[in-house]
């Protein structure tokens, strides 16, 4: 099982819902289905009360990475490389203050998480 369908799987199991599932997109496509695909995933983001981030991602990942920092969305960043606190590596957009990173397991990421959300209200994830 993939790093992220993990995450997600125990995001779920505390009783998150994930706002959109780009692993469900077709492996072949054309300019439609990639527009389509598009307003999904935005519309994602959109939905979610907090975006996870697993670092480092596909092409798309730091558009979404933007668009949930321009909506104000709290970023959880998984990193897998242990890179995004190394100042040779990183962005400077991972170090804003909405921005929230961890390097270890799923599992620990989920205590990380539930400890980090705690006193708030968050219903739903979408992750990429």
């Amino acid at each position: 099982m993939n790093t992220i369908k993990r995450i997600s799987d125990v995001l779920e199991d505390c009783g998150c819902q994930q706002t959109y599932d780009w692993s469900e997109n077709p492996v072949k496509s054309d300019l439609k289905i990639l527009q389509t695909i598009a307003n999904k995933e935005y519309q994602g983001i959109n939905d979610c009360d907090f975006f996870v981030f697993v670092f480092p991602g596909g092409k798309g990942a730091n558009v979404e990475f933007g668009i949930a920092t321009a909506l104000g969305k709290p970023i959880y960043i998984f990193d897998t490389t242990d890179q995004v606190k190394n100042p040779e590596k990183t962005s400077t957009f991972y170090l804003m203050s909405h921005v929230h990173s961890f390097h270890g397991t799923v599992d620990a990421f989920k205590d990380y998480f539930i400890n980090e959300v705690s006193r708030k209200s968050f219903h739903s994830v979408s992750d990429k």
